[in-house]
């Protein structure tokens, strides 16, 4: 196909898992059920800190607003991949891609931004933690909120723009089961330097930027815990923000793993694999994580649940009425 006008109906073909046939059928059930779980865990986290008075907090307020991206990240590609594998089919339309590319490089951006604004609340709360309400009042939390969102969504109308403007030709094949930035900038039979400068420039100061100041922040924290001199003081401020680096730790770890993996082979059932880790199952994950080292939002869970089920159960009228 030329490139230029015919560019409008292209269609993708996304690898992914797609060569296993027979498998199609079990990793419909496990993908159907881990966005199902990664769903209702996520909503469950954000009812429970709107629920409950005691977590409207810093913490939680971002941690809600985690929960929410998480979703929208999850279902930017799981469902897709689902109504291909259910139809049998490997394409996405030229809009489709250039849409998933876009919010997938959108809520991709938010994680990262609201990471680093977790570790930074983390910080002020053990290194500052008189000064804490005054510090991480309700209009920083806001500003800090909305600064990741302006930052994302410009990140994210940048890269689609940018695509927009190339042109395709033919080997259209994508080793993921979703629009991959880099893979779609690889197909274009148009020049992808300018493409490819700004996804390095922005992956440096976009990536790097937020690690650097979690691990800034971490650094901070691990000085003042080793200041305090109790033992359970320790434990209690560690444990404030072992969540968070749990997450952080699975969110960069497997992140990392999947550009390792894709420089090292080319293969796309290793490459979609190595995706499958924070694309579906860190999403996932989050709210156990939480939910299980979080004595605040087990009681709020718990609050939350009992709530439903007296809702839930019917009301039984007296004999003599």
């Amino acid at each position: 196909m030329e490139p230029g006008n015919g560019t409008q109906r292209l269609e993708f073909l996304l690898l992914g898992f797609a060569e296993n046939q027979e498998l199609q059928p079990l990793l419909f059930g496990l993908f159907l059920s881990m966005y199902l779980v990664t769903v209702l865990g996520n909503l469950l986290i954000i009812l429970a800190t709107i629920s409950d008075s005691h977590l409207h907090t810093p913490m939680y307020f971002f941690l809600s607003n985690l929960s929410f991206v998480d979703v929208c990240f999850t279902s930017t590609t799981i469902p897709k991949m689902l109504v291909n594998i259910q139809t049998q089919s490997k394409a996405i339309s030229y809009a489709g891609c250039i849409t998933q590319i876009h919010f997938f490089v959108l809520f991709g951006g938010l994680d990262d931004f609201l990471l680093s604004v977790m570790a930074y609340d983390r910080f002020v709360a053990i290194c500052h933690p008189l000064h804490y309400m005054v510090i991480m009042n309700q209009r920083l939390c806001g500003l800090l909120l909305l600064v990741s969102w302006d930052v994302s969504v410009s990140y994210a109308l940048l890269q689609s723009l940018m695509v927009l403007q190339l042109s395709f030709c033919t080997d259209l094949e994508i080793p993921h089961f979703f629009c991959d930035l880099n893979q779609v900038v690889h197909c274009a039979c148009s020049d992808t330097f300018i493409n490819e400068l700004v996804i390095y420039f922005a992956a440096l100061l976009l990536a790097v930027g937020p690690l650097t100041g979690i691990l800034y922040s971490y650094c901070k924290i691990v000085s003042s815990i080793r200041a305090i001199s109790s033992t359970q003081g320790k434990y209690k401020a560690f444990s404030t923000c072992a969540s968070h680096l749990s997450v952080v730790s699975l969110f960069y770890g497997t992140s990392l793993g999947v550009y390792l993996s894709s420089a090292v082979t080319q293969n796309s059932h290793s490459i979609a694999t190595a995706s499958v880790m924070y694309t579906v199952v860190t999403p996932m994950l989050n709210p156990f994580i939480y939910s299980l080292r979080n004595k605040d939002i087990q009681s709020a869970l718990r609050t939350l649940l009992g709530t439903t089920s007296r809702a839930r159960e019917p009301v039984l009228l007296h004999p003599a009425l």
